[in-house]
């Protein structure tokens, strides 16, 4: 299978009281290589998605520098007026990144 073309992974999601994604810790493709980690905060986040962007669950591979293990693509859908950020097929009703740890 041919590795997908992405312009991010998402490693790590740390998520607001009310459930909502409050930052990511994300790493950006810079030409052939990654970026160190980087913080982005939910509105970003969905800015570069919205401008078509792919970011992907995934983490990083030990001691393998830009090498990353990806999982399901990250996508904005709109439910009742409102951006939601899921991964995958996911259905819900608030922001679920199903398989990115928790901080």
């Amino acid at each position: 299978m041919a590795k997908p073309k992405l312009d991010g992974v998402v490693e790590a999601v740390h998520y607001k009281p009310d459930g909502q994604v409050d930052w990511v810790r994300t790493y950006l493709r810079r030409g052939p290589t990654y970026s160190d980690y980087i913080l982005l905060d939910r509105q970003t986040l969905i800015e570069h998605l919205k401008a078509g962007k792919r970011y992907f669950a995934g983490e990083r591979i030990p001691l393998m520098a830009s090498t990353f293990q990806v999982t399901q693509p990250l996508r904005v859908v709109a439910r009742n007026g409102k951006d939601i950020v899921v991964t995958g097929n996911v259905q819900a009703e608030q922001d679920c990144l199903e398989g990115v740890p928790l901080i």
